[in-house]
């Protein structure tokens, strides 16, 4: 009798062992792991082990074929067979979270969304998964951008996550609503939540890596919401306290202590992760404040990173974080006037979205701004016009639709010949005509100073020179131009050295200071030939065939062409 009952489980085990033993072979033996466990099935066995086997059938499908019909069906006989078993939470949810996965993957949202939402409704005696589920569904919600109902379901977990006593996961879920309001720029919502989430981070006192890195996403989100509202000045506390907080969680060691209340079996990022996201917004920063080798030098040590870890770790959010630190590296290039590098870096970005139409869905418009942006560099204007005009077709988010607008205005400036557009196009940016208009530069400049916005502040400075050398007004203008010059060499800012060196060499011609004037015409002679050069680099590139495409996905191969079509001249 005694070995009738051990029998099963003799044979389950050794079956069992075998499919783990081909699933972890190097290279794995998928096919080999998948007999294993469909001869489970011709014992019949009972129904606690054929749900398991059939959850086990559809991961391994799932995560190492291609074969997502096979996969659905175990996956789907799993959730129905664990539904009918007691106390068997773990195979039910995870069949649950699984197929709602492979659902999505087959863009059947619909299918996921009512799944996840009864296996929700049956979670809140196991906390572990009712926490799980509830990021899934949120997650969801935030990719259809739905982030409303997202929110809702973020405050739900949050309130669960205190009755069960788990403040962790508490601080996670508020954290998570905070960064969704960020998106949707409810700051009067953000700021009461993220004063709330410091408190919780504060008190609560646990494991050191998880109470880091609730600092870390704490901070990260405070240093996003005042670099959003341009505060590059007043973010550089919080800002170095993240650094420092990054520094503390890189020497800390990962304890293998699992935490005692299963609502707290979260991480938010791994370590390695969360250094690369350091990196990302102290280069956004750099970015903001004028200082472009300091975001170059960031960059390059973020990209090292990523390489590194995307050998071992498919995740698509280091995708992510790579093509933002790219775009923001282009802008970069194109400042500091090494637009042929910027645009291999356009192609990367290309190269990218290629393998994820996600990524591409999320990036298609900032790519047809970074290109419109390097058709102006080049002067291809009609280019320009048309990947800004793909970019807004694009795009539905408020302060990159500005963006674009403000550069397609300044292609018809260019141009010349296009007031109607022109005016079209400033009467959408500002439609109540309630900016004080004549107070424009100097309130910029105002700002700029105050914030430290240094490239806001060239540009400012280098404009209102040139209104008072037109005026007349030639020692005004001097006192303009020459800062104007100094911060444009710091930051370093091509086009604004260029100009201000022509205001320069004008200037002092007209104030008799010849030596001055022939120091200015020579360094707007280096400038010119610098970015001439430069230009006829990028312009002969294969790459710049990119300046054509206005639609669909991006292209796969990049034919060469014969030298550069374009002119400098409107340039210098």
């Amino acid at each position: 009798m005694a070995s009738n009952v051990e029998a099963p489980e003799r044979w389950y085990l050794a079956l069992l062992g075998f499919a783990e033993h081909f699933r972890t072979s190097s290279p794995p033996k998928i096919r080999l792991c998948v007999h294993c466990l469909q001869a489970v099935f011709q014992f019949k066995p009972p129904q606690r082990i054929e749900a398991r086997t059939h959850l086990q059938l559809g991961s391994v499908l799932y995560h190492h074929t291609k074969n997502s019909d096979l996969a659905r069906s175990h996956l789907e006989k799993a959730w129905y067979i664990s539904q009918q078993v007691p106390q068997f939470e773990d195979v039910k949810f995870e069949a649950a979270s699984i197929l709602s996965e492979l659902f999505c993957q087959q863009n059947l949202v619909d299918s996921a969304k009512p799944l996840l939402r009864k296996a929700i409704q049956i979670s809140q005696q196991t906390p572990y998964w009712h926490c799980r589920l509830l990021f899934q569904l949120a997650q969801l919600h935030t990719l259809e951008k739905d982030l409303v109902s997202a929110c809702d379901l973020l405050g739900v977990g949050a309130e669960y996550a205190r009755v069960v006593g788990s403040e962790y996961t508490r601080a996670l879920f508020l954290l998570s609503k905070g960064m969704l309001l960020l998106m949707e720029r409810k700051l009067g919502e953000v700021h009461p939540l993220l004063t709330l989430c410091g408190t919780i981070v504060e008190n609560w006192q646990g494991n050191p890596i998880q109470k880091e890195s609730l600092r870390v996403f704490f901070l990260v989100l405070q240093v996003t919401h005042y670099l959003d509202a341009g505060q590059v000045k007043s973010v550089k506390p919080c800002l170095k306290q993240l650094q420092q907080c990054i520094q503390t969680i890189s020497t800390l060691h990962d304890d293998e202590i699992l935490p005692s209340n299963p609502a707290d079996l979260f991480h938010w990022l791994p370590k390695e992760h969360m250094c690369v996201l350091v990196y990302l917004v102290t280069v956004m920063h750099s970015m903001q404040a004028g200082y472009l080798e300091k975001a170059q030098k960031y960059t390059d040590k973020a990209l090292m990173q990523l390489e590194k870890l995307k050998m071992l770790d498919c995740s698509p959010i280091l995708s992510t974080f790579q093509v933002i630190l790219l775009e923001h590296i282009i802008m970069c290039r194109l400042v500091t006037g090494h637009k042929a590098t910027a645009l291999q870096e356009i192609s990367q970005v290309c190269q990218l979205c290629q393998q994820s139409p996600r990524l591409f869905n999320n990036h298609a418009a900032q790519l047809h701004t970074l290109l419109g942006l390097y058709c102006i560099s080049v002067n291809c204007m009609d280019n320009a016009e048309a990947q800004f005009t793909a970019a807004l077709r694009l795009t539905t988010h408020q302060e990159l639709w500005t963006y674009i607008v403000t550069n397609l205005a300044s292609v018809y400036i260019r141009e010349g010949n296009r007031h109607q557009e022109l005016y079209s196009l400033l009467e959408r940016i500002n439609p109540d005509h309630n900016f004080p208009v004549r107070r424009f530069l100097r309130e910029t400049l105002k700002m700029s100073n105050a914030e430290d916005l240094n490239r806001l502040t060239a540009c400012s400075l280098v404009l209102l020179g040139h209104i008072f050398y037109v005026l007349g007004n030639h020692r005004e203008s001097n006192n303009m131009v020459v800062p104007a010059m100094q911060l444009a060499s710091k930051i370093p800012d091509m086009s604004v050295q260029l100009w201000s060196s022509a205001l320069l060499k004008d200037l002092n011609k007209a104030l008799g200071n010849t030596m001055d004037a022939h120091e200015a015409a020579q360094m707007h002679q280096n400038f010119s030939q610098q970015l001439l050069q430069d230009h006829i680099a990028a312009c002969s590139l294969p790459e710049h065939n990119l300046i054509s495409w206005t639609d669909g996905p991006p292209p796969v191969q990049i034919q060469a062409q014969n030298g550069p079509t374009t002119s400098l001249a409107s340039l210098l």
